[in-house]
C-alpha cells in the first residue's frame, strides 16, 4: 500500500478514536474511562490504540484538543464572538460533566513544568486569553465596553470564572455556570470598569 494512502488511513483512524472518546469520556468521566475501554470502543487492542498515541496523557490531551476544536466550529457555524462562544461552551458543558471533570483534573495536572501536556495547556490558555481580549477590544471600540476596561485582564477574569465555576458545578450540579458566567458578561458591559494598569495597551 502506498505511504499516502497508509498516512491518510491512519488520520482517519486517529479520527475516529477522538471522535468516539468524546462520546464515552462525556458519559463515563476521566476516572471512569480506562485505555482498554476507550480500545475496545474502536476496535482495537490497548497496544494498538496506544500505536496512534504516544502515551495515555497525550491521547487525554489529544481529546480535549478534539473537544476544543468541536466547540469552535458550532461557535462559528453559529456566528459567536468569543465571548459569548465562552458562554455557550460553558453552558454545553452542563450535558458533558465527563469532559468538565476531564479538563478540570487534567489542567491541574498539567501545571506540573514535568506534565506532558504542560506545553499544550500553556499555549491553550494564551490562545483563548488572546481570542478574549480580541473580543472585548472590539467591543470597547465599538461602544459597548468602557473604554478604561483592560482588555488582557477582562479576559483573564473570564477565562478564571468559567474554570472556577465549572469546579464549582462539579462539586454541586445545581450552579448554573451559564448563568453566572453571563451575570459577569453583563457587569463588564455595564459598569464603568477600573483604570487599567500603566502600560497596558487598552
Amino acid at each position: 500500500m502506498p505511504r499516502p494512502a497508509r498516512y491518510a488511513k491512519g488520520l482517519a483512524k486517529r479520527e475516529e478514536i477522538l471522535t468516539t472518546a468524546l462520546d464515552v469520556i462525556a458519559r463515563t468521566g476521566y476516572r471512569g474511562t480506562s485505555v482498554k475501554e476507550l480500545a475496545n470502543a474502536v476496535g482495537l487492542s490497548q497496544a494498538g490504540l496506544l500505536h496512534y498515541f504516544s502515551s495515555k496523557e497525550e491521547l487525554f490531551a489529544e481529546i480535549l484538543a478534539k473537544r476544543d476544536a468541536v466547540n469552535k466550529d458550532a461557535a462559528l457555524e453559529r456566528g459567536e464572538s468569543a465571548v459569548d462562544a465562552l458562554v455557550g461552551i460553558v453552558r454545553h458543558n452542563a450535558d458533558v460533566p465527563g469532559l468538565v471533570q476531564l479538563y478540570a483534573q487534567f489542567s491541574i495536572e498539567a501545571s506540573d513544568p514535568g506534565h506532558p501536556s504542560h506545553a499544550v495547556f500553556v499555549t491553550r490558555y494564551a490562545r483563548v486569553r488572546e481570542l478574549l481580549a480580541a473580543d472585548i477590544a472590539a467591543r470597547k471600540e465599538a461602544g459597548t465596553l468602557s473604554s478604561s476596561l483592560d482588555a488582557g485582564v477582562a479576559a483573564g477574569l473570564l477565562i478564571a470564572a468559567a474554570d472556577g465555576l465549572q469546579t464549582q458545578w462539579l462539586l454541586d450540579p445545581e450552579v448554573d455556570m451559564a448563568a453566572h458566567l453571563s451575570s459577569l458578561v453583563s457587569l463588564l458591559c455595564s459598569a464603568p470598569g477600573p483604570a487599567a494598569p500603566p502600560g497596558r495597551a487598552r
